[in-house]
């Protein structure tokens, strides 16, 4: 009976131990901070959307002003970074599946961001504008005088909420970028995209020369989205106090031409 007993309790103090370690080892893995810096890669989800994130023509480096603030943060936790373009309606999924560890793209901070992901402070100002071409724009410039329009909006943005918000017929486009091609290209008759967007690629110097935006159809923030729970979102938050503080925001902000949008 004794040596029974002994076995027993050799058994669950075994289990024990094993549960105990158990443990430790889930809260490491529940560290996202521990799971980036263990694997040496931040992997950023972003779309092609100048002034934020975007290649220059005969070069495969993303620049922008989220791009190189995702790379200094990178950097900060002494980690590489990789940027991946993904399907902006599938972010969330992106994110929860592991396949990204932030979304870092001018992401809008709407109910339905703030509800499913970890976000941080909002960081820049925006709008969602109403881009059509030159030469028809002043017959657009109130929401109603809009409703006889058929847009082209990302899928899954911002702009496309608005466009449902106002009741606006609409064509669901890959990105940005593309809505502006689908207007340029007269398929569709106008678009709605981000304001920041609009200053960067639309009217003269720009490819869509053509085109000019109209009207603010609200006013948004945006913010870097992490997975629930993630401990790399007061990392981050702490990054932009940090970033502010010594000039190196702004310096950033400066050189992309948003330094006007930032919240200080």
């Amino acid at each position: 009976m004794k040596k029974i007993i002994a076995i027993t309790l050799a058994v669950l103090m075994a289990v024990m131990t094993f549960a105990f370690a158990g443990c430790g080892d889930k809260k490491t893995t529940d560290s996202d901070l521990a799971y980036v810096q263990d694997k040496g890669t931040l992997v950023v989800g972003i779309t092609d959307f100048e002034p934020m994130d975007y290649k220059v023509k005969g070069s495969d480096e993303w620049v922008g002003f989220d791009a190189d603030m995702a790379k200094a943060f990178a950097k900060s936790l002494g980690v590489e970074v990789q940027f991946v373009e993904i399907e902006w309606d599938n972010k969330i999924m992106e994110i929860n599946n592991k396949s990204i560890d932030c979304v870092w793209n001018g992401m809008t901070l709407v109910d339905e961001v703030t509800s499913a992901m970890s976000c941080s402070t909002p960081y820049c100002n925006n709008a969602q504008v109403v881009v059509v071409k030159k030469d028809v724009a002043d017959k657009y410039t109130t929401v109603d005088a809009c409703k006889s329009l058929n847009f082209a909006v990302e899928a899954g943005s911002a702009g496309m909420k608005m466009a449902k918000a106002n009741g606006y017929k609409f064509t669901e486009v890959k990105d940005q970028a593309t809505a502006l091609t689908e207007v340029s290209s007269g398929t569709c008759d106008a678009a709605i995209i981000d304001k920041l967007m609009a200053g960067a690629m639309v009217g003269e110097g720009t490819s869509n020369a053509g085109l000019t935006y109209t009207i603010d159809l609200n006013s948004e923030k945006y913010g870097v989205g992490f997975r629930k729970g993630s401990d790399l979102t007061e990392k981050l938050n702490e990054f932009f106090k940090a970033s502010l503080a010594d000039g190196s925001m702004e310096q950033i902000a400066e050189q992309y031409g948003v330094q006007a949008a930032l919240i200080k």
